[in-house]
């Protein structure tokens, strides 16, 4: 019996299947490729015209303006934050962008501004920063976009001061934010005695920052005994070597004229936030002293935290860590909110213990009691002590 020719309709049927087939295997390995390439602004940076400058004399320039918890201490904290906007049109976010205020307000504050909010008052300007395109390519444009936002970011440190004229001052800053903090720490605060004497320490998380920086900076906190030092890391989980390469590879870094350039071959700093040294031993699980999952959570309220779980180890210039098994822990969201900083924070309680050590430290060598003692209650606390025994 002959075999029955295949008619021209059903060919075509073939033909169309494959043809979806390879479309649909295409998107799945170029995904990446098109969804990056769908953020690129497409006009060169040299004649974009950026969204209006923030006026920080205005509340809706900062996203807090010093907005503390019950018993916060006195530190005047500064936080920038990580990138929030995810870019298309413009290479920098415009202020008040209502996608990328939410994934600030709901995710960055909660995990990485509240470790802080025990040691005093925080204020966060919001900034023309960098759109999430800007990190996923090392053009000169996403460079220079990058670089653009410093201008925000002096401009609202200035308000800060001018607010904060005496006291402990606490700068923080994630990922995009914690690249500002050291600009920031290097053209306004290095070349100041009297400023650096009052900042109790920097913390740089999740950012990558050159051990020995073409400018002077503020030493790497050595101990917890040390002020005036920076805390810096870059986590990378323990095992994933492919990311830990692709990290220093792509880590970009302040040049002696204020601009980004390649880390290249210089080591980065990493201090164990741990441990609050820079020492390079294997730290346990058992001295790690909290990570959680805070996003959505409402200012104020204290997360709840899981200790002893997480070990942690500087090797590289970067902070390499073993993953919880929880399930709060696994990456989550949308292709963008995968390449922002993680909706969660495994070193939570560690960070506010560093802080707050530190913090309790200044105090007793300025004269100014403890932190506790500092607080509204303590103050409440001398206030009636001083009024029963008169």
């Amino acid at each position: 019996m002959s075999r029955r020719a295949i008619s021209f309709r059903s060919l075509l049927g073939y033909a169309g299947f494959a043809l979806v087939f390879l479309i649909v295997a295409a998107a799945a390995v170029w995904r990446g490729d098109i969804l990056q390439a769908g953020m690129d602004p497409e006009v060169p940076f040299q004649t974009y015209d950026p969204p209006p400058a923030p006026d920080y004399g205005q509340a809706s320039a900062w996203a807090m303006q010093d907005v503390g918890i019950e018993g916060s201490g006195p530190a005047a904290v500064f936080f920038i934050h990580s990138t929030t906007y995810d870019g298309g049109r413009e290479w920098n976010g415009p202020i008040g962008e209502v996608d990328a205020d939410d994934w600030l307000f709901r995710v960055v504050i909660p995990n990485y501004a509240g470790p802080f909010a025990r040691a005093g008052r925080l204020s966060i300007p919001r900034y023309r920063q960098g759109s999430l395109y800007t990190r996923l390519t090392l053009r000169d444009d996403a460079r220079e976009a990058r670089a653009f936002a410093w201008r925000d970011i002096d401009a609202a440190f200035d308000v800060f001061l001018a607010q904060h004229p005496t006291g402990p001052i606490v700068i923080a800053g994630l990922e995009q934010g914690g690249e500002l903090a050291d600009r920031l720490v290097r053209e306004r605060i290095v070349s100041d005695p009297a400023l650096r004497r009052r900042v109790v320490a920097v913390y740089i998380m999740d950012a990558v920052v050159a051990k020995a920086p073409e400018t002077p900076s503020l030493p790497p906190c050595q101990s917890r005994e040390q002020l005036g030092c920076v805390v810096a890391f870059s986590p990378v989980g323990q095992d994933n070597d492919g990311a830990a390469r692709r990290r220093l590879r792509r880590a970009l870094v302040w040049d002696v004229r204020g601009r980004l350039a390649d880390l290249g071959d210089r080591d980065a700093l990493c201090v164990n936030p741990v441990t609050g040294s820079t020492d390079e031993a294997e730290v346990p699980a058992r001295l790690h002293r909290g990570a959680t999952n805070a996003t959505g959570l409402e200012w104020g309220a204290r997360p709840a935290l899981i200790a002893r779980s997480v070990e942690t180890e500087c090797r590289d210039g970067l902070l390499r860590h073993s993953e919880p098994s929880m399930e709060s822990f696994r990456e989550s969201g949308n292709w963008s909110d995968r390449r922002k900083s993680r909706p969660y924070n495994l070193f939570y309680g560690d960070i506010e213990h560093d802080v707050q050590e530190r913090l309790a430290l200044w105090l007793r060598l300025n004269g100014q009691g403890s932190a506790r003692d500092q607080s509204p209650e303590g103050r409440e606390a001398r206030q009636s002590n001083s009024a029963s025994s008169t």
